[in-house]
């Protein structure tokens, strides 16, 4: 991306002139742990200035070709594509401005001459949910602040599904792409090696049992409700105390409650694991809290019935060898004994949560 291509790019977008006055990839801060070593692509923030010298901010999103459901340019056009309208539909989401896309010179053109489409989105100052986590999992430590934060993003989740939809078939294809899409189950279940420490014969079993959890949900679509979609640590940006916002909204305005749920208390579990071999402590406290809350509120006891497959593909993303290449190998055992274990059980229950990990 070139600074001159971006400002003609702004003039037009805002209809009036700007000055770029700085480029820069956006990633992790210093101290990080810096455990997930993969991501769809790096954002681009753009600092700017207005004709009147205001001072603001944008973020250029891009995908990176590559493995699990995005070889092709059309992938990623699809994807940013349905970001741009869906960011904007969801309460605390961070703004998605403009979609656009790069000429055959790297300009920012029009859609009948892109190679490759991009995302631009407001950018909002804060912290990463994830730097919460690896201080607490650094000192073993939970403040009454982590409590309050745990509890806004449960209430979070219990107001943002309750808004349903009446689309049967956009439930079971929810389901079906759980299974089948190349960001989920299978797309996962290929990112491992042959020759790795997970056996080939495990994963096929997993993936067996997806198919067969598929049949057992794919018609309880009176469960399709608003989500996110990809509800981890990285995607939610706090601020001064519990205030929040979050960022890359996933694969579907709707779907299973489920999803979220298991895809933030996962992320409880995954930080335990990392500091003590098991889920305890100050991560089990928030792991019980957030569920207890959750489903005191929601009244949704239906979602541990739905759970497990979606714990399971959140398993796969923490133990895969691609996302997370430095991760000790015992957790990476553990989470696919977890990641098993779910979907053996007829609904999941968390106080077994060490008994699935085999911790």
């Amino acid at each position: 991306m070139r600074r001159d291509d971006i400002e003609l790019y702004l003039c037009s977008l805002l209809q009036e002139p700007v000055r770029v006055n700085k480029l820069a990839h956006l990633g992790g801060k210093p101290g990080d742990l810096e455990t997930k070593a993969y991501g769809y692509g790096t954002p681009m923030r753009v600092d700017y200035e207005t004709a009147d010298g205001e001072p603001r901010h944008a973020v250029i999103h891009t995908i990176t070709p590559g493995d699990f459901g995005h070889e092709h340019m059309a992938d990623r056009a699809q994807i940013l594509l349905w970001q741009h309208r869906a960011f904007n539909s969801l309460p605390r989401h961070v703004r998605a401005l403009d979609v656009a896309g790069f000429g055959p010179d790297g300009e920012i053109t029009s859609v009948g001459n892109v190679n490759e489409f991009c995302l631009v989105t407001e950018y909002l100052e804060g912290d990463t949910y994830a730097r919460d986590l690896e201080r607490i999992a650094a000192t073993g430590e939970v403040r009454p602040c982590d409590l309050a934060r745990a509890d806004a993003l449960a209430d979070y989740l219990v107001d943002i599904h309750r808004k349903p939809k009446d689309q049967p078939g956009l439930y079971t294809r929810r389901i079906r792409e759980l299974v089948g899409h190349g960001e989920c189950l299978m797309g996962l279940i290929d990112s491992f090696p042959d020759d790795g420490v997970v056996p080939q014969e495990v994963l096929r079993g997993i993936e067996h049992r997806a198919v067969e959890w598929r049949w057992r949900l794919k018609n309880r679509v009176h469960r399709l409700r608003q989500v996110h979609g990809d509800f981890h640590p990285w995607n939610i940006l706090f601020q001064k105390g519990a205030e929040f916002h979050l960022l890359d909204r996933s694969r579907g305005e709707y779907g299973d409650p489920a999803d979220d749920v298991a895809c933030l208390t996962a992320n409880y579990l995954f930080f335990s694991l990392r500091s003590a071999g098991r889920l305890e402590g100050s991560f089990n406290e928030l792991f019980h809290r957030f569920w207890d809350r959750y489903l005191n509120r929601s009244g949704d006891l239906e979602i541990l019935e739905a759970a497990p497959p979606f714990f399971t593909f959140r398993s796969l993303v923490m133990a895969s060898p691609v996302w997370y290449p430095n991760l000790d190998e015992s957790v990476r055992r553990k989470l696919i004994s977890f990641a098993t274990a779910v979907l053996d059980a007829p609904s999941f229950n968390p106080d077994e949560v060490n008994h699935y990990c085999a911790a």
